[in-house]
């Protein structure tokens, strides 16, 4: 359901809504939200877009924008919740600022959370770069509250590299290694991004892909717990939470984003909503693929640097 009242939305939860969008500015919402009523907190800010649901047009509004709402954000987690927040960098003049570091900064200054990892996310696709390497990562922060924040591993482990490794020596030397249930993910992970060819691609100019929300959903927020997106665009938060078995609230200020988040929760009710599986395996072309065949000219180009390298 879509609000615009932020005591709607926190009483349509109460009263076992399981996708709730309050149209309007997150502040508002955070304030009617009670202590400790959030499991997970996942989100991916808006900066530096331009866009009409963006008024971060320097690094110092994204600075005043977090130091306002982190307090809050913390506030609203209970103890032993966790808090993502998905970001990417600021480039402007050949510079970069990595906007997780103004993050890290105002999170450590307004909160008690304690950062537990920092995860990249790692894509093939985006603007190619001509003044440096070409960007094809962003990171994720996730603090816990408290020491001992919910982590459900099991929930998350992929297949091993090697799973006939067996112990080479000590008292389980010639046994098997690796655990029955796959392997912990590690803090670096390859999931696509939502390009114009995405088959999650909506209006939104800046989604991120529903696997990268189920993977955080499923291993940082119990079965049954609430999922907080202060920011929560085209609701791909919201989706994964519901798929897993999670309630959702968000916000945006957006009423076309809102009533896009409401329009594919309502096709994942019915079976028709179209998202690529956090298991389908990234396609590779083959080597009798037309695209994966290098065209002579490049060859020709090849030897033009080559040559002119020589006479530097």
């Amino acid at each position: 359901m879509i609000t615009t009242e932020p005591n709607d939305a926190v009483r349509a939860f109460q009263d076992g809504v399981e996708f709730v969008m309050f149209q309007g500015d997150c502040m508002q919402l955070l304030r009617c939200l009670p202590d400790g009523l959030v499991h997970l907190v996942m989100t991916s800010p808006p900066y530096f877009m331009g866009k009409n649901y963006d008024r971060s047009y320097r690094v110092e509004d994204f600075y005043d924008d977090h130091q306002a709402i982190a307090p809050d954000i913390a506030r609203v987690t209970r103890l032993r919740g966790n808090v993502c927040w998905q970001v990417g960098y600021h480039v402007q003049d050949k510079t970069i600022l990595p906007l997780d570091f103004a993050v890290y900064e105002t999170f450590r200054a307004q909160t008690s959370l304690s950062l537990r990892n920092r995860i990249i996310w790692h894509f093939g696709h985006g603007t190619h770069a001509k003044t440096r390497f070409s960007g094809r990562h962003e990171t994720i922060l996730w603090y816990g509250k408290g020491t001992d924040s919910y982590f459900a591993l099991d929930s998350v482990r992929v297949p091993q590299k090697y799973p006939g490794k067996k112990h080479y020596k000590g008292p389980n030397k010639g046994e098997f290694s690796g655990n029955p249930l796959g392997k912990n993910p590690s803090d670096v992970w390859e999931i696509p991004n939502v390009n114009s060819n995405h088959v999650e691609k909506t209006a939104h100019p800046c989604q991120f892909p529903i696997a990268l929300a189920q993977r955080v959903v499923k291993a940082l927020c119990p079965f049954g717990g609430l999922v907080l997106d202060p920011f929560a665009g085209s609701g791909t938060t919201g989706l994964a939470a519901v798929m897993e078995g999670r309630a959702f609230i968000g916000a945006d200020t957006s009423k076309e984003f809102c009533e896009v988040a409401e329009e594919r929760y309502l096709s994942l009710k019915s079976g028709t909503l179209a998202f690529r599986p956090a298991d389908k395996a990234i396609w590779q072309p083959g080597a009798n693929s037309s695209i994966a065949k290098r065209p002579e000219h490049f060859f020709e180009h090849l030897m033009e640097v080559r040559d002119g390298e020589k006479t530097l």
